[in-house]
């Protein structure tokens, strides 16, 4: 398995930004762009789990990666409860609402998946704190 050596490598990280552009797609063409406010506080949800999975690599010690990447996680469950929402009132359709909640899903369960891989490796973390043969926290 190659390492990974930047963010933009995690498969969290591409499905986050995958989210993101869905949302973004969601708050222009379905009827959710009536509802400025929930559209906003998706987008920022969404902009939260990618925003926070870079940061918490870039940090690069284990604590922080897995502090970043648990709030990755809790936006990615505040966006799946306001994609639940907006369905629920009429402001998706089936089709978008089934890609945004399986996108949603998958990007909880890989987060969900790094997660567990950085509490179980003691191998030296990925990210430029560590190129350089810092020592780590845990």
């Amino acid at each position: 398995m190659p390492t990974i050596q930047r963010f933009e490598q995690l498969g969290a990280w591409k499905t986050a930004r995958e989210l993101i552009r869905g949302i973004y797609r969601a708050c222009e063409r379905q009827r959710l762009k009536r509802d400025r406010v929930l559209a906003d506080q998706m987008k920022r949800a969404a902009i939260s789990i990618g925003s926070n999975i870079a940061e918490g690599f870039e940090r690069g010690t284990r604590k922080q990666q897995l502090e970043f990447c648990y709030v990755a996680k809790g936006s990615a469950g505040e966006l799946r409860s306001q994609i639940i929402h907006a369905r629920d009132v009429g402001l998706l359709d089936a089709v978008a609402f089934d890609w945004l909640l399986r996108t949603c899903e998958a990007c909880s369960r890989q987060l969900q998946g790094y997660i567990r891989h950085l509490r179980r490796s003691r191998t030296a973390l990925p990210g430029p704190k560590f190129l350089a043969g810092d020592g780590e926290d845990e």
